[in-house]
């Protein structure tokens, strides 16, 4: 049994990039923690009735990969290029300490998200070995319409090396990301059960499998 966290920037953000992964290491007898960095406000300009109904999401969400825990840092989403790096450093160091992950799922530090871009630095931080000696394997996710979008030129593209078969557990995931009421529109949006399929296809036809998740490997300890 491995202990398998996933950092999501955003809710949604973990099923978009390795949910169906996800669902797999579950399945396997895994044990798999969700780490939320951001949160709707009404200070953002949400209403409360949007804030109340993303928490019923996040809730029937964690029942449905059946998660052991849920830690909900709760910091304003969109702005946390505008937060102390060393204070989400922190944070995110206080749940690798409680959980003890042998396994890591962050967002792609070329994301045009700028979220993503600060959650994988915060993340890059808290993996040294020598701060938090269970980490095993830390991968790079692809999340859709914030992965594929980036103009910027001097950004390394990417160039996935790890491809998971979910071929047993794409439904699955596209019938959880469903229940992200307003996450998802229509094809050719990047979230779009059409588009989020195809993409699963294409990276299935390059490891020999009809569906897969594709990952960057940035470090393994064996």
């Amino acid at each position: 049994m491995s202990i398998v966290l996933a950092v999501a920037p955003h809710p949604d953000d973990e099923t978009l990039g390795c949910g169906g992964t996800l669902l797999r290491h579950r399945a396997e007898g895994d044990d798999i923690h969700w780490l939320i960095i951001t949160a709707m406000s009404e200070v953002l300009g949400f209403s409360a009735e949007q804030i109340i109904k993303r928490d019923k999401e996040i809730t029937g969400i964690a029942e449905a990969y059946d998660f052991a825990s849920i830690t909900r840092l709760d910091l304003p989403t969109a702005l946390l290029d505008t937060q102390p790096l060393g204070d989400l450093v922190g944070a995110i160091g206080g749940v690798f300490g409680s959980i003890q992950p042998e396994i890591v799922y962050a967002p792609f530090p070329g994301d045009a998200h700028s979220d993503h871009r600060v959650v994988f630095d915060a993340v890059s931080a808290c993996c040294k070995w020598f701060r938090h000696s269970s980490l095993r394997r830390v991968m790079a996710c692809e999340i859709p319409s914030e992965t594929d979008v980036g103009i910027d030129p001097t950004s390394a593209p990417f160039r996935p090396n790890l491809f998971v078969n979910v071929s047993d557990y794409l439904d699955k995931k596209i019938k959880i990301m469903k229940n992200y009421d307003g996450e998802m529109g229509d094809f050719p949006f990047p979230r779009s059960e059409q588009s989020i399929r195809a993409l699963a296809h294409h990276r299935g036809s390059q490891a020999g499998y009809a569906a897969a998740e594709a990952f960057m490997t940035l470090k393994e300890i064996r």
